[in-house]
């Protein structure tokens, strides 16, 4: 069984793929309506989607011929949930700020 985090960071890494999330984000869209967005073949944005969709950041839903394609938020709780792993540091930094702050005013 592979691991949710790990195939959600590895479809994250592409910068084309992260671009594609944007637009899905705004917009469920065909794989034309993609592709009309990016200077490469309906058959490379298939597989960015592809891993996308196995990285479960999307959802393809067939509708007659075409997949429509969609943003799935809670393909990315497992990346949130990694990251959440160092909110310590920022509360400890983000205390301190806060410490410094009132000092000068003080």
């Amino acid at each position: 069984m592979s691991d949710p985090a790990q195939n959600a960071f590895r479809a994250l890494a592409d910068p084309t793929r992260r671009d594609i999330l944007r637009l899905l984000s705004h917009e469920d869209m065909t794989i034309a309506q993609v592709s009309d967005r990016f200077d490469m073949t309906r058959a490379a944005v298939k597989k960015h989607l592809t891993v996308l969709s196995d990285g479960g950041l999307i959802q393809v839903e067939p509708r007659g011929r075409e997949r429509i394609n969609r943003l799935n938020p809670i393909g990315l709780a497992p990346v949130l949930s990694w990251f959440e792993i160092f909110d310590h540091f920022w509360d400890d930094r983000l205390a301190a700020l806060k410490t410094a702050i009132e000092k000068d005013i003080q």
